[in-house]
């Protein structure tokens, strides 16, 4: 029978004229348009869903809402969703989780049977075994966590969209609709996000179902997820005032084998029959300890349902009872449920009275027990936005106190039941925030009434177990059961927090909606206190789980680090290179010839900048230009070496510092005129380094009077490095005088090059004569072509990357991987590049005595004694390898390179006490 357990009529949310196809395990079933997976697998009659963290057992749904701690699936490749959140769609395929290797026959069941062997905090335990004892470590890692994490491609779509409002409203349940409705008519900006998919109508308002408010930061920043086809969208929200109408939270009743399939809260056995006509079972039984148990009762009562009996642990009777008793459902005042009953689903409970719970104990047969007990506010956002709580005696619960932030809760989220009072707690919620507004908006007439039970809430912990080694599980999600708590708090951990992470008690992905008051109650009670008295822990975002695929947006692969190419990358490509990321750019790595390997290509570009002439496209170094009267002594305080006596036409090596003494980045300063300099970065350090100078003109010393720009992207800039280098850039130069009188070493000059303005920089990262030219960034391929051409005589060719760091290795220059962010001047033998006498970024941190310490690690180079052996970076380095570990590291191998002009392989390294 197709959905044996949907109801012939009702149902608000669902279209049954749209049936849809899904797979739950590998097999198919089917629900209708507005169903959630959980409520079509509940039509479907699929009562076990998945089995429990720690010890396996079976678990079924048990709540309808974001709260749920059971129903936790692989959906569309997605782990840990929960099936109460997930919209139904044709062909969806879900699966269950922490199961081996079926849901029904799972080995992980074991460990029930093992259970006196797991009590809370064995893993701290085990761990701290002589290291012989850690046999079981392996399975215990193995074990942890839920989920598997997929190794498929995720084809959702998620995007990051950005809002700004004058009131925001959280919760669309009565109170959050009344509140947005009341603003939005006094003329406020208003936005109200409801995290259910039924659509909502508030004139004036932009309203967002589906969609979850998950941290509420400073500044009145809200952070949501909408859930949209395809996909999710990250909200970034910005309101002036906010209304919380987050709702409560029904929580559970403690008893004996409380985790059975077929046992959940009543407000979702309520839930499935009005929203989804779906019958949670054929014959129920209702427990609570409050009156709003009732309701669902009543909902329950129909054709295809049998309510047994409402099992309610006072012993009054008022109206509801009343009502109850008209309807002819059995009532039994002043009784608990003691024990469910059932391997892989319910098969009836234990009922006894409440005085006494281990005598007269009657069976009463059902496939559905709906439990309440009570109803606690959902604090969370109001907490993560630094607002305080205060107990709650009516209710039993935490409730809201003062807010720090501009926000005000309202409804049920500030312990206001009953609908009418929600809405009209809504309303006065809604105009005292556009009023903060100075927006015209009614006075209403403050605190809403209550809607009080005639019967009081009775506060319950747990009730008994009628035999030793019955569980009665807190946390469902993580199997946390009394005597779990009994025994933290007899081992000392009986503080709230120590409990928590003790016995993992509401640190699962429900962060403990349906465990924590319950804990708290049975630690108060163990320790003879009153729950305030012991308080609750800390509320930290997110709310619900959020995807990490949301966090990121569009984020990911070229949107993550958006592809740079130079100028002259076209021309690369013509020649065949393969490309390498640099930073954000994409780099020639070399030029093999027809028939010549990658290595083969690099040693024979090193080799010709050696002994003729190499052309490299150095347009991707960080290129800034540093303007103003004050120019000079600005720089003198952003590098260790003086800048301020740099004569103009100059050039010269500069390395900056971070606070802490360490060297940030290396490059060039050139002077073009009396108030403006040219910076060179390296290509990786481009945009952190241009932060790091805007940060000190800005914010460190903006009496300043200096101006800074980055001009990456305006220059295209080649180099000609080799002995021949000087004779191809004659050829092309126009009335250029490059004698060593006229340009020397660490000069700069401003010419016509190819018929182009040019700036000439004579420096070397090779240790070979070279030259910089550096022409505005469109005529770079033109500059490029014609020093080819020009060249091709005087044996010049192209070379990359990796040519270029063989070179560098060579002559002994430092690179990203000896500017690690752990090195100093002096460690990398710059120590007289250090200026003495003035102030610069990281002067007081080189003074520490240990920055001075002769055995840290110093630049060295390294050959190997054998010709033939090949070094490798990040090679350790130690005195002797044949002693058993663990070696003493001496220091490592940061870079390494076959040297062509050396005939074997050569390396820098960091070595202790190196000089």
């Amino acid at each position: 029978m197709t959905q044996p357990f949907r109801l012939p009529a009702g149902g608000a949310a669902i279209d049954r004229t749209r049936p849809l196809g899904f797979r739950f395990d590998g097999r198919r079933y089917e629900g209708y348009a507005g169903d959630t997976l959980a409520s079509a697998l509940l039509a479907n009659g699929v009562r076990m869903v998945a089995r429990s963290f720690k010890y396996h057992r079976p678990r079924g749904i048990y709540a309808s809402g974001s709260e749920e701690p059971n129903a936790l699936l692989d959906v569309d490749g997605v782990p840990n969703t929960r099936a109460t959140m997930v919209e139904l769609e044709d062909g969806l395929v879900a699966r269950s989780q922490n199961r081996w290797p079926t849901l029904r026959h799972d080995l992980g069941a074991l460990a029930d049977l093992l259970s006196p062997l797991l009590p809370a905090g064995f893993y701290y335990k085990t761990f701290m075994g002589p290291p012989g004892w850690r046999f079981y470590e392996a399975w215990i890692r193995r074990a942890a966590g839920l989920g598997v994490v997929p190794s498929s491609e995720d084809r959702a779509r998620y995007e990051h969209r950005h809002a700004h409002c004058d009131v925001l409203v959280i919760g669309g349940g009565p109170a959050g609709v009344e509140a947005a409705r009341t603003a939005a008519s006094a003329g406020a900006r208003t936005m109200l996000l409801d995290e259910r998919s039924r659509p909502l109508a508030v004139p004036g308002a932009m309203v967002l179902t589906r969609t979850t408010a998950f941290g509420y930061y400073d500044q009145s920043m809200i952070c949501a997820v909408e859930r949209v086809a395809g996909g999710e969208v990250l909200w970034w929200i910005r309101a002036r005032e906010v209304v919380l109408a987050t709702g409560a939270i029904e929580q559970p009743l403690v008893f004996a084998n409380n985790d059975l399939p077929g046992v959940m809260l009543a407000s979702a056995a309520r839930t499935y029959v009005e929203d989804y006509a779906v019958a949670p079972g054929r014959r129920v039984v209702v427990f609570t300890n409050n009156d709003s148990a009732y309701d669902a009762a009543l909902a329950l009562d129909q054709p295809g349902i049998e309510v047994a009996a409402i099992v309610d642990a006072r012993p009054l009777s008022g109206a509801m009872a009343e009502r109850a008793r008209a309807a002819g459902i059995r009532l039994l005042p002043g009784h608990v449920v003691t024990k469910a009953h059932g391997k892989r689903r319910l098969r009836g409970v234990d009922v006894a009275r409440a005085d006494a719970p281990h005598t007269a104990v009657e069976f009463i047969s059902c496939d559905c027990l709906a439990v309440s007990g009570g109803w606690t506010p959902a604090l969370h956002l109001h907490s993560q936005a630094g607002g305080e709580t205060k107990w709650n005696e009516r209710i039993g619960a935490f409730v809201p106190g003062s807010a720090r932030q501009r926000h005000r809760s309202a409804g049920a989220a500030r312990g206001v039941f009953g609908r009418n009072a929600c809405v009209a707690d809504g309303a006065e919620a809604g105009s005292a925030a556009a009023r903060a507004l100075g927006l015209t908006a009614p006075l209403l007439a403050g605190t809403a009434p209550h809607d009080e039970p005639e019967d009081p809430l009775l506060s319950l912990s747990a009730i008994p177990a009628p035999r030793r080694g019955d569980k009665r599980f807190v946390d469902l999600q993580d199997d946390v059961t009394v005597e779990d708590i009994e025994l933290a708090a007899r081992e000392g951990f009986s503080t709230v927090e120590h409990l928590k992470r003790y016995t993992t008690l509401g640190m699962g992905t429900d962060q403990g909606k349906t465990s924590n008051i319950n804990g708290l109650a049975l630690l108060a009670a163990i320790r003879g206190e009153a729950v305030p008295k012991i308080g609750h822990t800390s509320f930290r975002p997110p709310y619900t789980p959020v995807t990490l695929g949301a966090i990121a947006g569009r984020e990911v692969g070229l949107g993550f680090e958006p592809i740079r190419r130079s100028p002259i990358h076209d021309r690369h490509a013509e020649l065949g290179a393969p490309f390498l990321t640099a930073g954000l750019w994409l780099r020639p790595q070399c030029y093999p010839r027809s028939g010549e390997s990658p290595a083969e290509a690099v040693r024979r570009e090193a080799a010709t900048v050696r002994n003729a002439c190499g052309i490299v496209d150095v347009s991707t170094l960080g290129k800034i230009e540093v303007q103003g009267p004050d120019a000079a002594i600005f720089l003198d305080r952003l590098y260790c070496n003086r800048v301020g006596n740099l004569a103009i036409g100059r050039a010269r090596y500069g390395a900056m510092l971070r606070e802490d003494g360490m060297v940030f980045d290396d490059g060039t300063i050139s002077r073009l005129a009396e108030d403006r300099f040219y910076l060179t970065t390296t290509t990786a350090n481009a945009s952190k380094v241009m932060q790091h100078v805007e940060l000190y003109a800005q914010l460190g010393w903006p009496e300043l009077r200096v101006a800074v720009t980055s001009v990456t992207e305006q220059w295209a800039v080649v180099a000609l490095a080799g002995p021949n280098a000087r004779r191809v850039l004659e050829r092309v130069g126009e009335g250029l005088d490059l004698g060593d009188a006229a340009l020397p070493h660490m000069s700069v000059v401003e010419a016509r090059v190819a018929g182009l303005p040019a700036r000439i920089f004579r420096v070397s990262f090779s240790g070979e004569r070279a030259y910089e030219i550096a022409v505005p960034a469109d005529h770079g391929p033109y500059l490029w072509d014609t020093l080819i051409e020009a060249g091709r005589p005087l044996g010049l060719a192209p070379y990359g990357v990796e040519a270029m760091g063989v070179l560098r290795i060579e002559k002994g220059h430092i690179a990203g991987p000896e500017l690690d962010g752990r090195t100093t001047p002096e460690d990398l033998g710059l120590g007289r590049l250090v200026a003495e006498g003035k102030e610069f970024i990281g002067r007081a941190a080189l003074e520490r005595p240990g920055l001075r310490d002769s055995t840290r690690k110093r630049l060295v180079g390294l050959r190997p004694l054998d010709r033939a052996a090949r070094l490798r970076a990040g090679a350790q380095i130690v005195a002797d390898a044949s002693v058993p570990p663990p070696v003493p590291m001496l220091g490592v191998v940061t870079s390494a390179a076959f040297s062509p002009t050396l005939g074997h392989w050569i390396a820098l390294a960091l070595l202790s006490g190196g000089l």
